[in-house]
């Protein structure tokens, strides 16, 4: 087995134990205060937290409440890993497929060189 396949094994395991994700980016952001429940000041800005993504190219946001965003922020990681892992997999494959060639021609090489 090939170091390339030995590595691609090894991510390939790492893929196994994955945890829930999402993609976008966590953001926080001011918005201004529209409640007529809250005690600010009317108009005073609050930070809140944001979700960003795309779809169909268009950038969208969805609301994080306060007491989910340690949680989302772990998903947000969780995808980045799994996105590197995928990339990591693929450029050892691709390097299996370089390298195949080439050993296959040495082989072939040595066996012709023996049965002389």
């Amino acid at each position: 087995m090939s170091r390339f396949e030995t590595r691609r094994a090894t991510r390939l395991r790492a893929l196994g134990e994955v945890q829930p994700f999402v993609v976008g980016s966590l953001c926080r952001v001011n918005r201004r205060c529209g409640s007529p429940n809250c005690k600010c000041a009317r108009g005073e800005p609050h930070q809140a937290w944001v979700l960003s993504f795309k779809v169909n190219g268009k950038t969208r946001t969805v609301h994080v409440p306060k007491e989910l965003v340690t949680e989302v922020q772990a998903w947000v990681k969780e995808y980045r890993r799994v996105k590197t892992l995928i990339r990591q997999v693929s450029t050892d494959s691709l390097a299996i497929l370089h390298r195949h060639v080439p050993v296959r021609r040495a082989e072939n090489a040595a066996r012709s060189r023996t049965s002389r």
